[in-house]
Order: C-alpha cells, then sequence, then structure tokens
C-alpha cells in the first residue's frame, strides 16, 4: 500500500513538472510571436520613414531610387526574402548616408529635424527588436532542446523557431545623431 502511494505521488510531481515545462515553453513561443510583431513593426516603420525620403524629392536624384527601391523590396518582400531585402535596406540607408551631407540635407529640409529624428529612432529601433525577438528564439531553442521536450513532445506541433539574421549597421552619418540628440 505505502508503495503504491509513493508511486502515485512519484507520478504526480513527474505530471506537475512536466505541465510546468510545457506551459514555460508556451509562454516562450508567445514571446517569440510578441517579439516577432514587433521586430516586424519596426521594420516596417524603418521601410516607410526610407520609402518617404526617397519620395520627397530632398535627396539625388540617385540616391532617391536607391532608397525607394531598397525600402520598396523590403516592405514587399515574401518572408523566406525578407531578412536579405532588409540587410540591402540597410546597406543601401548607409550608403544613402554615409556622408553627413546626405542628412543635412534631410534636415534642412521643410519637416527635415522631424523626418531625420523619425528615421534615426527607427535605424535604432532595429537592432534591439531584432535582439529581443533572437534573445526569446535562443530560450525557446534552448529549452527545446531538452530530452523531456522531446520524448514527451511537449512542444506539440509548434514549429521550430528561427532568428532573424540581418544587417542592421546603421549608417554612420544617423548613428551618432546630432549632439544632444542621444
Amino acid at each position: 500500500m505505502t508503495t503504491l502511494i509513493l508511486l502515485a505521488v512519484a507520478l504526480l510531481l513527474i505530471g506537475v513538472y512536466l505541465s510546468w515545462t510545457a506551459g514555460r515553453l508556451d509562454r516562450l513561443h508567445a514571446r517569440i510571436d510578441a517579439a516577432k510583431a514587433a521586430l516586424d513593426a519596426q521594420l516596417l516603420r524603418r521601410a516607410s520613414i526610407a520609402q518617404e525620403l526617397g519620395t520627397s524629392g530632398v535627396l539625388d536624384p540617385a540616391a532617391s531610387i536607391v532608397l525607394y527601391q531598397a525600402a520598396h523590396d523590403a516592405r514587399q518582400a515574401e518572408e523566406e526574402q525578407r531578412e536579405v531585402a532588409e540587410s540591402e535596406l540597410s546597406q543601401a540607408l548607409r550608403a544613402v548616408f554615409a556622408e553627413d551631407a546626405q542628412a543635412e540635407a534631410v534636415r534642412q529640409a521643410p519637416g527635415g529635424e522631424e523626418t531625420t529624428a523619425e528615421l534615426i529612432a527607427a535605424v535604432r529601433r532595429v537592432p534591439m527588436a531584432r535582439r529581443f525577438h533572437n534573445d526569446a528564439v535562443r530560450a525557446a531553442r534552448a529549452l527545446r532542446r531538452h530530452r523531456k521536450v522531446r520524448w514527451f513532445r511537449l512542444a506539440g506541433h509548434a514549429p521550430f523557431p528561427l532568428a532573424f539574421e540581418m544587417d542592421d549597421e546603421p549608417p554612420a552619418a544617423l548613428a551618432a545623431g546630432r549632439p544632444g540628440e542621444r
């Protein structure tokens, strides 16, 4: 009788532990979804501002075309091509704003201070959003590698989380911002 009670208690404790682990994994997957939505919002914001700048007429024609096309491609990219398109937008931003002259031209235009501040904020927020997303992915992957999660299929049918890898280095003229803007 005592052995049966001990076995029932042990099975109950194992069940509670597995349930807690499954709940933790579910929370991590929810965190990944929230971080992915935040990353998508920041990428869309950055592409929208870049596209707006490309059509504003403030930049020289070549820079406008390069920036507009990269921003358009980033906004229209399929999920499989998104990392590449976003990296190309980062490269286009670095190419256009390689020198302070382009950034200064945007600042001098009507509404340019506000547009520059929005672009600087967007360029700074993309790496943070990507870092939050990739940290959540890393935590979920680490938990999903445990034998207990695989053996008891605690992840259910959730797809294996993938990190979002892209070039998000900011342009030199926008990374520093203006003195006093930090």
